[in-house]
């Protein structure tokens, strides 16, 4: 029920949900009044629909042997292939999963065959990536100094709203005020990067979306 509720994000008819589950409707309305006494934040009613607000987390019994396999292979990806901080974040997390589960599961987990292999080196980034993260979180404008492909250097306010972990390199992807579009930027060709204080004016999602349709890339 909680799956199908976290897939829609628009308010959804106990009826799509009976058919999605292949349950019967009253059986929707007495798991959603269980989930909610259990403390679900699940806004709706009856005949209008209903929504999950973020917040609820299954608890760790929940989770299947093969999504605890994709759980520690993508965060074996990213300790091995992300930045510093974001690699020793994610082996914490890792740490504190591994804690958590029941032991027959993190036996599994540590025993897993799923392994991330060598990858060619990585690019060295020419700026602190926290800060990127940090100016995406709070939708907070960066001050960049940048050399182009020709080495070229520019002085850019940009509004930066996604970074893509590729495997060779990191891709800052932000709205650049100096060429009044959305730009990428190479992580390794940032020189430095300054937060400022003004926030950007449109919203970090909104820009996220139009540059999604702008690529053909579709919402997962």
């Amino acid at each position: 029920m909680i799956q199908c509720l976290r897939r829609h994000r628009r308010p959804v008819s106990g009826h799509v949900l009976a058919d999605e589950l292949g349950v019967s409707l009253r059986t929707i309305y007495r798991d959603i009044a269980t989930l909610q006494a259990q403390g679900a934040r699940i806004d709706g009613e009856p005949g209008v629909g209903y929504l999950l607000q973020p917040g609820f987390l299954l608890p760790p019994l929940m989770f299947a042997e093969e999504e605890i396999e994709a759980l520690a292979l993508g965060i074996r990806w990213v300790a091995d292939r992300a930045d510093g901080a974001l690699g020793a974040a994610a082996q914490n997390a890792l740490a504190k999963i591994a804690a958590v589960l029941p032991p027959d599961l993190r036996d599994r987990m540590d025993a897993s065959a799923l392994l991330v292999g060598p990858g060619e080196p990585i690019v060295g980034d020419g700026v602190d990536l926290a800060v990127v993260r940090r100016a995406i979180r709070s939708e907070r404008k960066l001050s960049i100094a940048y050399r182009d492909r020709d080495g070229a250097a520019t002085e850019r306010t940009v509004w930066p709203f996604a970074l893509g972990f590729f495997d060779r390199l990191r891709v800052m992807v932000a709205w650049c005020e100096l060429r009044g579009a959305i730009r990428h930027f190479r992580a390794d060709r940032i020189v430095s990067a300054t937060a400022l204080e003004a926030r950007y004016p449109r919203r970090r999602q909104a820009l996220l979306k139009e540059w999604r349709e702008a690529e053909g890339i579709p919402v997962r």
